[in-house]
C-alpha cells in the first residue's frame, strides 16, 4: 500500500479548520447552555414575583383590616378603655378655617 504524502501547508491548514469547526461548536453548545440556564432562571424569578404579589396583596388587605375605622374604635373602647371626648376637652386651634 503506498501512502500519499499530504504537503506541510494543507496538513496545517487542515488541522487549523478543524480547530476552528471545534471552537465554533464549543462556543454554540456553550450558548445553548447558558441560554437553557437563563430561562430556567428567569421561570423560577416570575414564579417569585407571583408569589410576593400574592403576599402583599394578602397583607394589603390585612393593613387595611387593622386600620378599619371600626376596628380602631373597638380597640380604643375596650383594650384602651377610651371613651368619647366631654365637652371642653376638645380645642380646635387654627387650621385655615374661619372663626368668628
Amino acid at each position: 500500500m503506498i501512502r500519499k504524502k499530504i504537503p506541510r501547508r494543507q496538513a496545517i491548514l487542515g488541522l487549523a479548520v478543524l480547530v476552528l469547526t471545534l471552537l465554533i461548536l464549543t462556543f454554540y453548545l456553550r450558548h445553548l447552555t447558558e441560554t437553557a440556564r437563563l430561562g430556567l432562571v428567569q421561570r423560577d424569578l416570575e414564579v417569585r414575583l407571583i408569589r410576593l404579589r400574592d403576599e402583599v396583596k394578602a397583607l394589603e388587605a390585612k393593613k387595611a383590616e387593622l386600620l378599619s375605622l371600626a376596628r380602631v374604635e373597638t380597640v380604643a373602647r375596650q383594650d384602651l378603655r377610651l371613651d368619647d371626648p366631654e365637652a371642653g376637652q376638645v380645642i380646635f386651634e387654627g387650621g385655615g378655617g374661619t372663626h368668628k
